[in-house]
């Protein structure tokens, strides 16, 4: 791998991480785009997962650090709740999932319901709701949310953000809760993937070089914390339909090059 396509995947999944435009969609695209071998993408993309961890820790350190003080207290409870359906689907339907990410006929029209998703959020962002108000059962559909974001090209946080606010939650409040219970299933990706990566390909490393790792991570992390920022203003001023045109261009040109531009598109079949 060259230093340039790491950088390119950093920033890529940096970016797509929290921006509700889906990042395993881009990653799909990008590694078809720049013919990055699977074992090398798979390296790469666990890095780049702790790179995106390390921002939103460091953006939410406060907070976090005040869970880690109160384990027991509201937020981190409602967090692992959340988290349950993702480990639930996982378990269940891990396997079918992961073969979907070899079908790139399915990146259309995830990119397409995200956008559909993200219309229906603005229209649905007049909640009221804070901490003290969250339920479990919302922690539990908003955690059901995220595991459909395990399909690739359907966005983690687009889905979040939109069954918070159609559950009542005030705008600032679920752009919040859905960043920290992001922590789990990444960190959790992130060390499953890494556990293949030991299992099966121990020279995986040597084909990206840690060099390239080092500036992916680098370029992860900046962008990951940037696109946080951005996202966090996007949710209060309600703009995600800027997000929603973009998916829907993308997923609609997705589709019209695999249907009738077969021959000068390849790697995207």
């Amino acid at each position: 791998m060259e230093l340039i396509d790491a950088i390119i995947i950093g920033i890529v999944q940096g970016v797509t991480e929290f921006l509700p435009v889906s990042s395993s969609g881009h990653l799909v695209l990008v590694q078809r785009l720049l013919g990055v071998d699977e074992a090398a993408i798979m390296t790469i993309s666990v890095a780049m997962h702790v790179a995106t961890l390390f921002a939103v820790v460091f953006f939410y350190w406060k907070k976090i650090w005040d869970m880690i003080k109160n384990p027991f207290s509201k937020l981190p409870i409602q967090i692992v709740v959340a988290t349950i359906p993702a480990v639930i689907l996982t378990v269940l339907f891990g396997d079918a999932i992961e073969s979907t990410y070899v079908n790139p006929f399915v990146l259309g029209p995830g990119f397409i319901f995200t956008g559909l998703a993200l219309i229906f959020a603005e229209k649905m962002a007049n909640g009221r709701k804070g901490l003290q108000e969250l339920k479990t059962s919302d922690s539990l559909l908003i955690g059901a949310a995220q595991g459909i974001a395990l399909m690739p090209a359907v966005s983690r946080s687009g889905m979040t953000i939109t069954a918070s606010l159609a559950l009542g939650l005030e705008k600032g409040f679920a752009a919040d809760f859905c960043f920290l219970m992001s922590i789990p299933p990444i960190l959790g990706g992130a060390l499953l993937d890494g556990i293949d990566i030991i299992k099966g390909e121990s020279m995986a490393l040597q084909s990206v070089g840690i060099v390239n790792l080092v500036a992916g991570m680098l370029a992860a992390g900046i962008t990951g914390f940037l696109a946080i920022k951005i996202m966090l203003a996007a949710v209060k001023k309600m703009k995600l339909r800027y997000f929603s045109y973009y998916v829907f261009a993308l997923g609609a040109l997705i589709i019209i090059g695999q249907l009738f531009f077969k021959d000068s598109l390849g790697w995207l079949i």
